[in-house]
């Protein structure tokens, strides 16, 4: 299983340049609309590193993967976990993905610093996710997919909670 998690995060390091790309232009507009406004960015760079991790994650769920190669959807609880070492990394990897984006939630927005709206928001963004996935063909329709994102962002949630005291 630690085979398939190495080598698919190493994976997922191919996108870090276009999410740096993405945050570099939305800093450009976010400073821009401040110095017009005149007003201090107070979480500014927290938006930016929210933006850029956003698009690291439609990346890696979306656009790694050709449309029309997936097809269907799994509403059975659990169903992926103790198949096999790959299903089982794929789990794994689904709570790791969502761990940065509850951390990054609760840092950028004041609502996010909440467990429910966090939580509730790492929920919508998964089945957001879920359902373009399903559309585009590019990926199943998974209810342990959001299960375990949400789990992630939970997770990410309480990190924030921890190092901000």
């Amino acid at each position: 299983m630690f085979k398939y998690l190495w080598k698919d995060m190493l994976d997922a390091v191919q996108y870090l340049p276009f999410g740096l790309l993405v945050g570099l232009q939305f800093a450009i507009i976010l400073y821009i609309y401040y110095a017009i406004r005149r007003k201090r960015p107070d979480g500014a760079w927290a938006r930016v590193l929210y933006i850029m991790y956003l698009s690291i994650i439609l990346c890696i769920t979306l656009f790694s993967r050709e449309s029309g190669s997936r097809d269907g959807f799994d509403l059975e609880l659990f169903s992926t976990w103790g198949i096999n070492d790959r299903n089982n990394a794929y789990v794994i990897e689904n709570i790791l993905l969502f761990i940065p984006y509850g951390f990054i939630s609760a840092w950028a927005f004041k609502w996010g610093r909440k467990l429910i709206p966090c939580a509730a928001f790492g929920f919508f963004s998964s089945v957001v996710i879920e359902c373009v996935q399903y559309a585009t063909k590019r990926g199943y329709f998974q209810i342990d997919d959001i299960l375990t994102n949400l789990l992630g962002s939970v997770i990410g949630y309480f990190v924030f909670r921890l190092l901000r005291r």
